[in-house]
């Protein structure tokens, strides 16, 4: 008989009870800020047709990070790479019944067939929020400071974390004026890799992409924010939060219309992008209903975690059950569901050991395990509370 393996799915986790515990830690205070700003929660089914990507996210995704397959019906579906087109298709299919500007978010399940590295897994928990009717850089601000009260949440402080915006708007100029040799979704995803390759591998990947790549070296190291970047840069500053103008900075979906934002550890262990979003007023026009002014985020848990690792945020997590009950005789074992259920109504979550056969110390040390805290012996009518922490 071939032996199963005890490992989980490459690039999927398994969650042991404190595991969990943080998982339910994290989407506890994703909840609270996103409540506190008066964005709702909804959510949808994991599978999607594998079109609804195809035209609205990047051709990487598409082609190389989905799972996708074919149903019994013979429709082309996949698992949720991300949640951004299926939030504009249930916007799209209910554009005029909603009530605007509309706050929605979500913590959705998404999976992409991507190289495995720290801080990215092939399956993956993001918290997802967009606000859909507001076209002024309103939208923005709201949006950084739920990105700002949501790190300092988990106990963050401002020189943990680094806010950084751009205009896409302002960037695709630069790029036209340095005479792409293709379209300019092409220059985009170049620029977009540029944390990823030195000054050299960079140049030369512009050189296959633009007449004139200089002109743009040029314009990263020198451009100035203007306009609506800095009017949001200057008030975002007014209310205490700080954000970095990058003007290389470009985001890997085609999706993106204007202002683009990420956010990066300073960490010097973890010093790398955490999550980011951006302006995508088209998307949901392209589902034939009449377009909606929109802007998003998405962060994933994976990047969180390591975040709060490296910066000692980590909080202990206690976790649910209060009290082993240990019956020691037969006696004992009659009446322990009686005593178990009494200590239930005064608000105790408790566990039973029903095994009065094995020893003690063994019972003891199995609570010590499960993370229990204490442990009440029932012996004789008697019990007797014993502190394990």
């Amino acid at each position: 008989m071939t032996k199963l393996s005890t490992s989980a799915y490459k690039g999927t986790r398994d969650y042991y009870p404190e595991d969990l515990a943080l998982r339910n830690y994290t989407f506890q205070k994703w909840r609270e800020v996103c409540n506190s700003f008066g964005y709702e929660e909804y959510d949808a089914s994991v599978l999607e047709p594998l079109d609804i990507y195809a035209s609205k996210t990047s051709e990487e995704i598409v082609s190389q990070q989905t799972f996708s397959f074919e149903d019994r019906g013979g429709r082309k579906v996949t698992l949720r790479p991300e949640m951004t087109p299926t939030v504009s298709r249930m916007v799209a299919a209910r554009r005029q019944e909603l009530g605007y500007p509309l706050r929605l978010f979500s913590i959705p399940n998404c999976f992409r067939y991507e190289r495995m590295q720290r801080g990215r897994t092939r399956e993956f928990y993001q918290l997802n929020v967009d606000l859909f009717g507001v076209a002024g850089i309103e939208a923005e601000l709201e949006i950084a400071q739920v990105i700002d009260k949501t790190l300092k949440s988990f106990g963050a402080t401002s020189d943990m974390y680094e806010i950084r915006v751009n205009s896409r708007v302002q960037l695709q100029q630069n790029i036209e004026a340095a005479k792409p040799r293709q379209d300019v979704n092409s220059v985009l995803r170049v620029v977009d890799a540029i944390d990823k390759m030195s000054a050299q591998d960079f140049a030369q990947k512009l050189s296959e992409v633009l007449e004139e790549p200089q002109i743009l070296i040029e314009v990263l190291k020198n451009d100035k924010p203007t306009g609506e970047v800095k009017d949001l840069v200057d008030r975002a500053s007014e209310l205490g939060i700080k954000l970095k103008y990058s003007p290389e900075l470009a985001r890997g979906f085609d999706y993106y219309t204007d202002i683009v934002f990420e956010v990066f550890d300073t960490n010097p262990e973890n010093n790398r992008s955490m999550f980011g979003g951006g302006r995508y007023d088209g998307l949901v026009g392209t589902f034939g209903a009449e377009p909606i002014p929109t802007i998003g985020f998405g962060m994933g848990d994976a990047p969180l975690y390591n975040f709060l690792e490296v910066n000692k945020l980590v909080p202990q997590l206690k976790l649910k059950t209060d009290l082993m009950l240990i019956p020691i005789t037969e006696s004992d074992l009659e009446m322990v569901n009686e005593v178990a259920n009494k200590l239930r109504a005064e608000g105790k979550n408790v566990a039973v050991d029903y095994d009065i056969k094995r020893k003690f110390d063994k019972r003891m040390k199995a609570a010590q395990k499960l993370g229990i805290p204490q442990i009440a012996v029932l012996e004789n009518r008697e019990i007797k509370v014993k502190d394990l922490v």
